[in-house]
């Protein structure tokens, strides 16, 4: 797992977040999965209608799932979203909640993508990797490719664990979208990794003795 060190925020505040639009039902979800986060490292969420929420999600179908990196949503106007989640429905299944929740939220806590970890040395195929993602459902351009799939982070601005394929902030690696049969699945929950690393970047006080 890896964090963009500047994007931090201090650990043991409450971050407060609203939702913009969408389903009840989709907010009581997404609510109920974040706050799992709170078991891992010392951060907190506050879900309700503060206008001075540091996060705000939409829930715009069709417009992809995504949230700015940590206190980046500091920068964002205050009647925009900071996250967006693009195909969580009342019917969705838990495992995709729980997977699209912990990983935006893991952005939303300053994570990067663990296949940009600065350790990441997934053999790519990039014709492969452009077609794929500039066709639906993400309809990319090529600089949104290289920035999201390709560019791998400085060590000099992030602070890291190994690299981990089984990390939660991890996307899938179709072999198609490789060399040499490299893949990786579908990671649906923190790996004990990230749990670990989200500790030592949140910790709790120390107490005296």
């Amino acid at each position: 797992m890896a964090l963009i060190a500047d994007k931090k925020w201090k650990p043991g505040r409450t971050l407060r977040v609203r939702f913009l639009d969408g389903d009840p039902v989709v907010h009581q979800k997404i609510a109920q999965v974040a706050q799992q986060w709170s078991q891992f490292g010392n951060i907190k969420f506050q879900f309700g209608n503060d206008p001075d929420a540091e996060i705000r999600i939409s829930c715009k179908l069709g417009a992809g799932s995504w949230s700015y990196i940590g206190t980046d949503a500091l920068n964002i106007p205050k009647n925009q979203p900071t996250m967006n989640y693009g195909w969580l429905k009342p019917d969705s299944d838990n495992k995709e909640y729980l997977r699209v929740v912990m990983h935006e939220f893991g952005h939303a806590l300053g994570c990067i993508h663990e296949h940009q970890h600065p350790q990441a040395g997934i053999p790519w195929n990039r014709d492969a990797v452009y077609r794929y993602y500039m066709g639906a459902p993400n309809n990319w351009n090529k600089q949104d490719v290289d920035n999201n799939i390709f560019q791998l982070y400085s060590k000099n601005i992030t602070q890291f664990s190994h690299y981990d394929p089984q990390s939660i902030m991890h996307y899938a690696v179709p072999k198609q979208l490789t060399t040499g049969g490299f893949e990786i699945g579908w990671n649906n929950y923190p790996s004990a990794t990230d749990k670990q690393f989200i500790a030592q970047m949140y910790p709790l006080p120390k107490t005296g003795g």
